[in-house]
């Protein structure tokens, strides 16, 4: 049994983040996409948690932001509810739904051209090879890159290579119950290629977030992206989950915390 910090577990969740009866009333019977209970992480042995007691209930449909400033937890925890890593206490139930992390770039070799990068890539994210083929010609016609997907990746530029990289997620998470986005080393979440395309991919995963189906959690620094995108927000702050609340409300408190 690992040494266990001071226990730590999230009280007052708001209502709707507790799931709705088939009844249509929030209720006790739950039917969520995500419930994380009591979940501690860390790195190694001897070093400190970087999740302290995470516990929360997302309700199907959802579309949660995560915000904290660096080493608060965030990619920590994307990883763990996309099963990367596994926590060292506690349990995460995605109740039997499919999940894709929008993580740029899986998988790529540069070796290899797109078009076999696209089938290496989509096998990582956990798709079937005969779903991948299926979705090859609109990955491709979404990345505008013409004769260069047959071409080897080492040869793309910075741009061509974000716009393979997105093309491929973005075509392929239609069949997922949840999308998992994670984006952290630039303020703009859909930083891919030319600003025509940037546009485009960001009405590309704007129109897959808004899917009523679909349980969305982005991770990502810009407040404004995050306001316009999501139904709440949970402010993480070393390991531990310091607000929860509308967009709004949270963000406004977490910019004037960060001044």
């Amino acid at each position: 049994m690992k040494f266990r910090q001071d226990y730590y577990k999230l009280i007052n969740i708001p209502n709707d983040f507790k799931a709705k009866t088939d009844t249509g009333q929030t209720g006790d019977t739950v039917f969520s996409s995500l419930e994380l209970e009591d979940i501690w992480f860390k790195y190694n042995q001897d070093g400190p948690y970087i999740l302290c007691g995470v516990s929360l209930c997302i309700q199907s449909g959802k579309k949660i932001g995560i915000v904290g400033e660096n080493g608060s937890g965030k990619s920590t925890l994307l990883r763990a509810i996309a099963n990367i890593f596994t926590p060292d206490e506690g349990t995460i139930d995605l109740h039997g739904k499919s999940i894709s992390l929008l993580s740029i770039g899986v998988g790529f070799n540069g070796n290899l051209t797109g078009r076999k990068n696209i089938i290496l890539s989509g096998l990582l994210l956990g798709f079937s090879e005969n779903y991948v083929k299926e979705k090859m010609e609109e990955i491709i016609r979404f990345s505008e890159l013409g004769d260069f997907i047959d071409k080897p990746v080492r040869m793309y530029s910075s741009g061509m290579y974000s716009k393979l990289a997105f093309s491929i997620t973005a075509c392929l998470v239609g069949l997922c119950g949840m999308l998992v986005i994670y984006k952290n080393k630039t303020k703009q979440l859909f930083n891919f290629g030319d600003e025509r395309f940037k546009k485009k991919s960001y009405n590309k995963m704007k129109e897959l977030i808004k899917q009523d189906s679909k349980t969305v959690v982005i991770v990502s620094h810009n407040t404004s992206t995050l306001e316009e995108l999501c139904n709440r927000v949970i402010w993480l702050h070393d390991g531990e989950i310091r607000k929860i609340g509308k967009p709004k409300e949270v963000l406004d408190e977490y910019k004037q915390y960060m001044k």
